[in-house]
Formats: structure tokens, C-alpha cells, sequence
């Protein structure tokens, strides 16, 4: 064990991505239940919904689960982290803005709070501000990210030298090698969403998994980079859409109109991928099956183990032959 499955009374250093309007129980249960942490992501719903998803939840998996609040994509934050209160949800992540304001009151309720971050600076603030956990996030992730376009192999390095609170890697992680990436560059554990969506229990659009396999690397493309509202999602006939349509000059409001989450929800929920898109991270291109969660932690123990014991031969060789 280490700080991290000590803090959040998990058997693997895993956490799920938040997921925004996409968020289920099934999948989150399936994490909590395979020994990493499930988490739910608030999105723009209504605190009505994300309430029905955390009570079908609990009727799933009594194992720890996390409720991800993105505090400038919702207009309820308060209401969520009052349901968070209410239903003794033992971890919040807060992302997408400033966490500072949000940690006492969580902390009075005896709450872990994850703050998700995309650089050092923010990493330093969301640890003086009491985050328990600094999740950072490099540019290779999915969905909404960061205009700072760090990436994860630097990120990580930068922060870990910078606070003393544990610190869990993001963005083009899905992989037992990209795990013991993470511990060799002094995280503590990896947070992943893009590898979770192809697995057997994910209630995901069979399209969508189906486009995760398929894909290569290079098909997790960026789009609003023009207007400051960066978002890396799966190469589809409605993403080139919006990509001509931002060559054109698309103004930011009819851009977020098109981005929304209803046309997240019809992508990744209905397969409709003439009118709705699929988040996607770089990880794609290592994406070749289906497994089911448990199989998928498992396997990423054994392999992350596997790597680090051969990076270990490697230096030792390379000593002894001098």
C-alpha cells in the first residue's frame, strides 16, 4: 500500500476519470468493486440526476467511490457538494477551476479531496489551499484540457519536486506500462477515463467502443484550439465538422453550442456520431480489447510489476558492466 490506497481504502493506486454527462453508476461500481476507485462526474447535470445515479450506486457497491465536481462547467456546486454530504460520499475531486474556496467544508465533513490540476503553479496552490491529493493531468488526456499543453512526462516530474502531498498521474495512462511510468516519475497512483470506456461493463454506445479499437493515436485530435476552449475528442465525421467550422470562424458561443454535452451524450450514448462526438485521448492507440474492469486492473498490477523488476535488471546491467 501507499499514500494514496491508504487515503482513499483502496487495494490499487486506480482512480476513474470523471466522464461529465456520461457518468453511471455501472461503470463507477465496476472500478470501486475491481479494487480502484470509482468515480462519479457531475458534469452539467442537475443535482436531481447526479442524486439518482449515486443512489443506484450504492445499491451496486459498498466499496469507496468519488464524486468529480468541475466548478466552472456546473452551476451547482454547491447542491453537489451538499449531496456529497448527504450521502457520505467519502472523496471529492474538484476540477476545472479554483478548489480553495470549496476544501474547509469538505474537510469539516471529514471528507479526501482530489484537487485536479494541469501545472506546478496550480499544483502548489491546490496543496496550500489543503487538498489531500493533487491529480495532474497532462495535455494527452480526454475531453476538456488544459490550454498549458503540458504533458504528462513532464507534468509529473515538475509537480512531484514541488509538493509533499501525494500526487496521482493523468492523461495517455491505460496500461500496466504507463502505471509504472507514472511510480518511476514519483506519482503515487494513476487516474484513467479514455481505457475505462472499452471495457466490458462500460454502458457505452458499441461505436464507441469500436472507434476506441480501431483508432490509432492520432485520431485523439484537438479541437477548439482557436478559441481557448481546448478539447481533445475521437476523429469523426462531425468532429471534421467542427473543425471547418472553426476554420471558418465559428463564434464561441455557437462553438459551445455544438461542444455541449448533449452532443457528447448522443455520441458516446446513442453511437449518433453524424451529430455528436466521442472523447478521446492519446491512449487510443494502445486500445486493441474489451476486458472486463477487473481483468483490466489485474492485468496492469502484473504488467506495471513486470516493468519495473525489467527496468530495474536494465540499470543493474548496466552497472555491473562498468
Amino acid at each position: 500500500m501507499n499514500r494514496v490506497t491508504n487515503l482513499l481504502n483502496i487495494k490499487y493506486p486506480i482512480i476513474q476519470g470523471g466522464m461529465g454527462n456520461i457518468s453511471n453508476a455501472k461503470l463507477a461500481a465496476a472500478v470501486s468493486e475491481a479494487g480502484g476507485l470509482g468515480t462519479i462526474g457531475c458534469g452539467t447535470m442537475t443535482p436531481e440526476e447526479v442524486e439518482v445515479i449515486i443512489r443506484e450506486l450504492k445499491t451496486i457497491t459498498d466499496k469507496p467511490f468519488a464524486l468529480n465536481i468541475a466548478i466552472t462547467v456546473t452551476p451547482y456546486v454547491e447542491s453537489l457538494l451538499e449531496l456529497s454530504i448527504a450521502y457520505d460520499i467519502p472523496i471529492v475531486s474538484l476540477s476545472a477551476g479554483n478548489p480553495a474556496p470549496y476544501i474547509p467544508k469538505l474537510h469539516e465533513y471529514g471528507k479526501i479531496v482530489m484537487a485536479i490540476v494541469a501545472s506546478e503553479k496550480h499544483a502548489i496552490k491546490a496543496e496550500a489551499a489543503g487538498a489531500d491529493i493533487i491529480v495532474a493531468e497532462g495535455y494527452e488526456a480526454a475531453g476538456i484540457n488544459s490550454a498549458l499543453e503540458l504533458t504528462t512526462f513532464t507534468l509529473i516530474p515538475q509537480i512531484v519536486r514541488s509538493v509533499r502531498k501525494p500526487v496521482v498521474a493523468a492523461g495517455g495512462i491505460g496500461d500496466g506500462k504507463g502505471l509504472a511510468a507514472a511510480l518511476m516519475l514519483g506519482a503515487e497512483g494513476v487516474q484513467i477515463g479514455t481505457r475505462f470506456i472499452a471495457t466490458q461493463e462500460a454502458p457505452f454506445h458499441e461505436r464507441y467502443k469500436e472507434q476506441l479499437i480501431q483508432a490509432s493515436g492520432t485520431d485523439a485530435i484537438i479541437i477548439g484550439r482557436s478559441l481557448g476552449r481546448i478539447r481533445r475528442v475521437l476523429q469523426t465525421s462531425y468532429v471534421m465538422e467542427l473543425l471547418d467550422k472553426e476554420k471558418h470562424g465559428v463564434s464561441a458561443q455557437e462553438f459551445n453550442r455544438i461542444t455541449s454535452e448533449k452532443h457528447h451524450v448522443l455520441g458516446a450514448i446513442k453511437g449518433d456520431l453524424e451529430n455528436g462526438f466521442l472523447n478521446g485521448g492519446q491512449v487510443t492507440g494502445l486500445i486493441q480489447d474489451i476486458p472486463f474492469v477487473s481483468e483490466l486492473l489485474e492485468d496492469m498490477m502484473k504488467t506495471a510489476r513486470q516493468q519495473v523488476s525489467a527496468g530495474l535488471e536494465q540499470l543493474n546491467s548496466l552497472s555491473s558492466s562498468r
